[in-house]
């Protein structure tokens, strides 16, 4: 069997026996509501370093800096801002921000670790329940946020992170596939510490959606894509806006 033959049948094997040709119900540890602080804390400092490889903070970065044009001057909100590491990237370009969470936890480490930034900003809220005005950011943005959401819920949170968006929407997600599955699997066995993080890294490509998903929960919300990252990568950010 040659080299090229014995990947095929590697990709064709896997595919038999991941489920992966639709989303998993399957339930991230993280959003269990069972781990103590100290586990969530070192989740989310690996979640941290794993967004600073390729198609990760940058990327996002880059997506909002695409609806924003010229302008320097902005107010973003990032939405499931976990440990905040987002915003605290934002600040770096001296965009001012919002970190909206839900989880207690979360919240408490998020606002620790930006108590020094007085650009930022962490309040409690639902993604699809915002507590803001219309029109009361520049861009709204989130990480790996959306494959936590069931399909409904996303548009719910599509269209409200629209609403308060003066620009449009970034989203930085994963994408199912076999690729994305394996390259994901390699990175949190490098790069995380955390057992959480070993086991949630694997469900969440899982239970992410395809790009051809992911633009039919656009539309429905009302949003066109304008911009989007490498499509081949695990991670993929998508920068929107309305129809």
């Amino acid at each position: 069997m040659s080299a090229g033959q014995g990947g095929n049948a590697t990709l064709n094997s896997l595919r038999r026996h991941l489920p992966l040709s639709s989303r998993t119900d399957a339930i991230e540890l993280l959003d269990s509501g069972g781990l103590s602080m100290a586990e969530v804390e070192l989740n989310l400092t690996d979640l941290a370093r794993l967004n600073r490889l390729p198609g990760g903070t940058a990327a996002s970065v880059d997506g909002v800096q695409r609806l924003l044009g010229a302008r320097r001057d902005a107010r973003i909100l990032d939405a499931g801002t976990g440990g905040a590491d987002m915003p605290l990237a934002f600040a770096r370009r001296a965009w001012r921000s919002v970190g909206v969470d839900l989880h207690p936890e979360v919240l408490s480490i998020a606002r620790r670790e930006t108590a020094a930034e007085p650009l930022i900003e962490i309040v409690e809220g639902d993604a699809g329940a915002l507590p803001f005005d219309d029109g009361a950011f520049d861009v709204a943005h989130c990480s790996l946020l959306v494959h936590h959401l069931q399909p409904a819920d996303v548009v719910d949170a599509l269209r409200e992170l629209s609403r308060v968006a003066c620009h449009g929407v970034v989203i930085n997600d994963l994408r199912r596939g076999i690729w994305p599955f394996c390259a994901t699997w390699a990175s949190v066995m490098a790069f995380g510490r955390s057992w959480v993080t070993r086991r949630d890294g694997p469900v969440s490509v899982r239970r992410a959606y395809t790009l051809d998903e992911l633009d039919r929960l656009l539309a429905e919300a009302g949003l066109v894509t304008r911009w989007r990252s490498n499509r081949w990568m695990p991670r993929v950010v998508t920068a929107a806006s309305r129809a």
